[in-house]
């Protein structure tokens, strides 16, 4: 196997909702294996910084601005990326948010602002990212961050689950459509992990029954995401398109 194998020199990936959690640490483990990468998220301030930790690593960052939920935003964010390195090879659809309410209780704008970000804005980053790397004649790597909870519930998360189960079957259907143009598209499921989002959870006494029933005895770290993410984004992964993989210390595995 060549050393050089999991290598990303010389690619250009663009990694959204970097300005925190999942998407902070992406982009930082794909700088690491070599690629130029461009942080997307609508916190300007915090990508800043990220640049800088990047560059200062020894890599190379460019930041953008980009809200996933409006169609403008996401193509001028690929615009200002075109002009400085040109399309991407490697595109992380990482960007998200959670819901709060429970099913009866949710209401028409909670649904909506879930949905547009998981679902409808992956879609528009994926669509622009595939157009650019097909105009290039590049093929590239698209890789979408689901959860477990696409193909298991929970509770106050109806919306959350329906969207992730919708990208999940999303990524499928276009590593059918565009493999002929070489692009892959393939998903990563984390399950539990520590997050600006459910931090405070996962700390209380409810956290702790959860973690209890993780076969590991413990929540995801994110160094357990970098060989996945480095498989799908490098050649190591050159034949893997319409695959998930689920990185949860066997909580799906769970019986009910």
């Amino acid at each position: 196997m060549s050393p050089d194998l999991f290598s990303l020199k010389g690619r250009r990936a663009l990694v959204t909702g970097a300005s925190s959690g999942f998407g902070q640490y992406f982009a930082r483990v794909l700088a690491r294996a070599g690629a130029e990468v461009a942080v997307a998220a609508r916190r300007a301030d915090r990508l800043s910084a990220l640049v800088e930790q990047i560059n200062a690593e020894g890599g190379s960052a460019l930041a953008l601005s980009m809200d996933v939920t409006a169609r403008d935003s996401v193509q001028a964010a690929f615009d200002e990326l075109a002009a400085c390195w040109g399309a991407p090879d490697i595109v992380v659809n990482n960007a998200g948010v959670g819901a709060k309410a429970r099913a009866l209780d949710c209401d028409d704008a909670e649904w909506t602002s879930v949905v547009d970000t998981n679902l409808r804005g992956a879609w528009m980053v994926a669509q622009e990212a595939a157009r650019r790397m097909v105009a290039a004649q590049r093929g590239g790597s698209i890789i979408n961050i689901t959860s477990i909870l696409a193909s298991r519930v929970g509770v106050a998360l109806a919306p959350y689950c329906a969207s992730k189960a919708a990208l999940a079957h999303l990524t499928r259907a276009l590593a059918l459509e565009w493999a002929r143009h070489g692009i892959r598209v393939n998903s990563i499921a984390p399950g539990y992990f520590s997050t600006e989002i459910n931090a405070d959870y996962l700390a209380s006494e409810g956290g702790e029954k959860l973690r209890a029933r993780v076969p590991f005895r413990r929540f995801g770290q994110y160094p357990d995401l970098d060989g996945p993410l480095l498989l799908l984004a490098s050649d190591a992964g050159r034949y893997m398109s319409g695959a998930e993989i689920v990185v949860d210390g066997a909580h799906s595995c769970t019986s009910i």
